[in-house]
């Protein structure tokens, strides 16, 4: 059964392209969002996680009505992150509109504001097919293998320090047990009928640990 496309910590310059083919006029947007996906506080959130959910979008792609809203969304969608803050897709959806004024895109930046901000609670319309893309991509890491499951738990948990084992316990319950409850975890075919069922595997497996 297919994974993800996970990969290892990825070379600044391949993500240049990418930028590059999407948006070839806008390269310093490139430059500042490459820097906000290294920020010190992110260990998950990171330039890795970036490159994986393009990855992800890509093998998508088929699903996808307007792909290049999906992947310019896939961009900005941690564009902004803070652990601490409640306010994420919200601000990383305006910066969005920000930065793609003027651009060859602009006329996307609406659509990519409001993709991004499905990032808040994954769960698009059935009908929204680039929606479904984006937060299935987003997903992804779910259906890991239990090597980079890991990676990805143990950077959530580093990101999220300034919470105690028992405050971070509770809060990571609650949001494993709702992602649990949903009738499925990802809403393109391919994400079902590839990703679903190891996906719920590592939820379990994750929750039964935390509730040790």
């Amino acid at each position: 059964m297919p994974q993800p496309p996970f990969l290892p910590p990825p070379r600044v310059d391949d993500l240049r392209s990418r930028w590059t083919a999407l948006v070839p006029d806008a390269p310093g947007v490139a430059d500042d969002l490459l820097a906000r996906y290294v920020e010190p506080t992110r260990h998950y959130h990171d330039q890795r996680h970036l490159a994986e959910v393009l990855e992800a979008i890509d093998l998508l792609a088929a699903e996808a009505d307007d792909v290049t809203a999906v992947r310019l969304a896939g961009w900005f969608h941690d564009a902004i992150y803070d652990p601490r803050r409640s306010d994420n897709e919200e601000a990383s959806a305006r910066l969005a509109d920000e930065l793609l004024h003027g651009t060859s895109v602009s006329g996307r930046r609406a659509e990519v504001a409001r993709l991004v901000r499905l990032t808040v609670h994954h769960a698009p319309d059935p009908r929204d097919v680039d929606g479904g893309v984006l937060c299935d991509a987003d997903l992804a890491i779910l259906a890991a293998s239990p090597v980079r499951y890991g990676e990805y738990v143990a950077g959530v948990r580093a990101e999220y320090a300034h919470l105690d084992d028992p405050a971070f316990r509770a809060g990571r319950s609650a949001i494993l047990d709702r992602l649990l409850s949903r009738e499925r975890l990802y809403t393109t075919r391919y994400g079902r009928e590839h990703w679903e069922e190891r996906a719920r595997r590592n939820l379990t497996a994750e929750l039964a640990l935390l509730r040790r």
